[in-house]
């Protein structure tokens, strides 16, 4: 049995920006999971196309229930190749992804196709596929909805991942992630606390010709 995912995704960007932020998206405040990534082979075929290999590293956290199976030495981080056909008279590339370790515990492999949008020439539509599979006696169906559920989390990651170096590239502001957004408006009233504090007092100006009080006093007449 094997579980399989299929999403389907749209940047608001041309397929040539797409193209270049696809190999600069490392890092990004959404790619911590990412923790290496290495070129390993390139080749540009006669007939134009880009072949790529890299190997990249990212975490590979166990659920807890799953970490009570395995022995305390099982790796943390999980090895990745991905291939990519860059095709740019047709101006398409594809991805092709799977893990190379922790084979027994769970494979997922991962084919993903980044063409132009059919409704909009300047934006850039992804179509993305996966396989999630594990031959572990009695607890495959338990580890293969583990790993669905986090390649779905992974997915938000990526395209969030995506416009953030795609705005870098076009000089735009980045967006702010939800980290960022919560810090600020945690600061934000104690940032108002100080300059209130800190701002100085002013007294009205005093009018020409009056007295330091508001309200004449009648002075008080002699006894008798």
């Amino acid at each position: 049995m094997v579980k399989y995912f299929l999403g389907q995704s749209v940047l608001q960007s041309s397929w040539d920006q797409v193209f270049a932020a696809f190999w600069q998206r490392y890092p990004n405040p959404y790619s911590k999971h990412v923790l290496t990534e290495d070129t390993v082979h390139r080749e540009l075929t006669s007939d134009q196309k880009l072949l790529s290999r890299r190997l990249l590293t990212k975490t590979n956290r166990m659920p807890r229930w799953a970490e009570r199976l395995f022995p305390a030495n099982v790796a943390h981080s999980v090895s990745i190749l991905e291939d990519s056909v860059v095709d740019p008279q047709n101006q398409t590339m594809t991805t092709f992804t799977w893990n190379i370790n922790h084979a027994q515990l769970m494979v997922v492999e991962e084919r993903c196709v980044y063409r132009v949008n059919s409704d909009n020439s300047g934006w850039t539509e992804i179509r993305q596929e996966a396989w999630v599979s594990s031959s572990l006696f009695g607890v495959s169906r338990a580890v293969q909805e583990f790993g669905l559920a986090r390649f779905k989390s992974n997915v938000t990651k990526t395209m969030k991942g995506f416009e953030y170096i795609l705005a870098k590239l076009q000089g735009e502001a980045p967006p702010k992630t939800l980290v960022e957004t919560a810090r600020e408006a945690k600061e934000r009233p104690r940032r108002r606390h100080w300059q209130l504090r800190r701002r100085p007092r002013t007294l009205p100006a005093r009018q020409p010709g009056s007295s330091s009080s508001s309200r004449s006093r009648p002075r008080p007449e002699a006894a008798a």
